[in-house]
């Protein structure tokens, strides 16, 4: 059991070392462009949560991030993308893989997805990139 307590421990630092990396510039570049997009949302009463997610998206490929939302409540999720990436979207998927209906925003390297889901769980958002070259992208998500 003390084997086993150091080795325990060396996972633990070793992962969260590496989920505390720096973001690129690209990824800094995104996230503007996210917040900007979001920025409209706000003037409808809609409140930007703290978090955001960083990452690549490829070509015909998605990134998919998992969040808990509630019944009540209406959201936006905001993606911006970086050069060279030039159309992205935004789609919501319930628990069980179902896309569901969304209001869309569409401008090329800016999406958007807003909703209210009737039942309150997990659901995941994809960033799917529609045309150009692999890319950064970021996604944050308002909420009221």
């Amino acid at each position: 059991m003390k084997r086993l307590l150091p080795m325990f421990l060396l996972v633990v630092v070793l992962a969260a070392s590496s989920s505390a990396r720096a973001e690129t510039d690209a990824e800094v570049a995104a996230r503007k462009t996210a917040l900007d997009l979001a920025g409209a949302f706000a003037n409808d009463g809609f409140k930007t949560r703290d978090g955001h997610w960083c990452g690549t998206v490829k070509p015909h490929d998605h990134a998919l991030v998992a969040v808990n939302l509630y019944a009540g409540n209406q959201y936006w999720f905001s993606a911006g993308a970086s050069e060279p990436s030039a159309k992205i979207a935004v789609n919501v998927y319930d628990e069980t893989g179902k896309q569901v209906s969304t209001e869309t925003h569409n401008t090329g390297d800016k999406a958007a997805a807003g909703f209210a889901p009737e039942n309150s769980g997990q659901y995941f958002v994809s960033v799917d990139l529609l045309e150009g070259q692999e890319g950064s992208f970021c996604l944050i998500y308002s909420y009221k």
